[in-house]
């Protein structure tokens, strides 16, 4: 896609203020996450966001971010990274606050809170998301894929997408918790519901159900203190006071809404680009040891999530005039390939060493749990290619069709030759 194929947007798109330029007002759908596509990089489209005759800065009338309001947007490295580095400026109250839809205005902890104060819920929450903390729970993180992998490696085939990555990183996630594993579906249910249908109403009920549940959740865990986070949070003091009713609750929604389909859509996409380029599966089986920076490569090119923040006052940017309380959405999923960053940006390098891509976010809202995805997508490949013969391929005739965002594959059928038994 070309910048001159970037359209203005619709008539029938949202209103925006009226101090935005009708001019800027542009359908860039297509790189947040909305539009599917079934090309080898689903992301590549996103070069059109860079190119010189492309505004530095547009505006994006449609929902994003959480809000039900649009947003300017920032597709470039550099703008991005002020974004999320300028906290003097640049706030994130407000984000993902889903929970207004039920009526409810608490922040969502740690995200919705602002330094300084941010800093002393991450420093309470550190400890569980620490390289050290993640090497502790490893061994249930292999013993969970171990199993899985287990049950079908004779089988040929598997569903990786819907009977494995939706599985497996939700599992980790209960079992650091303590939420029971009863749950799973109709966790699943409610977070699709809150991040993915766009009918306000479905949004509202999805998000009433979750808290009611997790304040019934909160209290058990008050009752009967175990070894679990969620009990860690619902018993937990900050500043050597117990922390209140809406900072417990505050914490444990926001990780719930975070914890559940991340790693599933990066796995979904991540075997989707291993199983059609038998290579790149030839040069991680041969080579195990670049693992680590073969996740990391995966992460940077499947950017997930275009964050948000709200403007603390009035400035200027790059000729545009932006006001007090707009909000201003990074576009991930282009910074990730600016070329002015990353050397041979849309190539896939699995030993690429310099790589500070912002999958993950960036600056002190760097994502609490970057330690906890990066380890489960690590041990998934040392076990996967210890495990499951080579090569493996898509199944034929799958549609593989993605949307390069959290909606990502719903189903990709994996096939492999299982040998001979002796």
């Amino acid at each position: 896609m070309s910048a001159a194929a970037i359209l203005r947007a619709p008539a029938d798109a949202p209103a925006v203020p009226a101090h935005v330029p009708p001019e800027l007002v542009l359908d860039t759908r297509f790189a947040n996450g909305q539009i599917a596509n079934d090309l080898a990089d689903p992301y590549a489209p996103t070069d059109a966001l860079r190119d010189p005759a492309f505004p530095r800065i547009h505006y994006y009338p449609w929902p994003t971010s959480g809000n039900q309001h649009g947003a300017w947007v920032v597709t470039r490295y550099e703008d991005i990274r002020r974004v999320y580095e300028d906290n003097a400026l640049f706030s994130t109250e407000g984000v993902a606050q889903f929970q207004m839809l039920a009526g409810e205005h608490w922040p969502s902890i740690p995200l919705g809170i602002d330094p300084p104060n941010h800093g002393k819920y991450r420093k309470f929450l550190n400890p569980w998301f620490t390289p050290v903390a993640m090497k502790r729970m490893e061994p249930r993180i292999r013993g969970i894929i171990g199993e899985m992998i287990g049950a079908f490696a004779e089988r040929g085939e598997v569903d990786i997408a819907h009977d494995f990555g939706r599985v497996f990183p939700v599992r980790v996630f209960l079992d650091l918790m303590g939420f029971p594993f009863a749950m799973f579906d109709q966790f699943l249910d409610w977070e699709w519901d809150i991040l993915h249908e766009p009918a306000i109403a479905t949004k509202a009920a999805a998000v009433g159900g979750i808290l009611a549940y997790l304040r019934g959740f909160i209290a058990e865990k008050q009752a009967a203190p175990d070894a679990t986070l969620g009990s860690y949070i619902a018993n937990g003091r900050i500043e050597d006071r117990p922390l209140t009713p809406e900072e417990v609750l505050g914490m444990t929604w926001f990780l719930w809404l975070g914890g559940l389909d991340t790693v599933a859509s990066s796995v979904s996409q991540m075997f989707r680009r291993l199983g059609m380029d038998p290579a790149l599966q030839a040069r991680i089986c041969d080579n195990p040891a670049i693992i680590p920076t073969a996740v990391e490569e995966f992460l940077r090119v499947q950017p997930l999530v275009n964050s948000g923040r709200r403007v603390k006052r009035d400035f200027t940017w790059h000729g545009v005039h932006i006001k007090e309380g707009d909000w201003v959405s990074v576009f991930n999923s282009s910074g990730n390939f600016d070329p002015g960053q990353f050397d041979a940006p849309r190539r896939f390098e699995p030993t690429r060493t310099a790589n500070r891509h912002f999958t993950l976010s960036g600056g002190v809202h760097l994502c609490l749990g970057a330690h906890l995805a990066r380890r489960e997508l690590r041990v998934l490949l040392e076990e996967w290619f210890t495990r499951i013969p080579q090569p493996f391929a898509i199944k034929p005739g799958t549609d593989t069709t993605v949307v390069p965002g959290l909606l990502s594959i719903r189903h990709l059928p994996i096939v492999w030759n299982v040998p001979a038994s002796k």
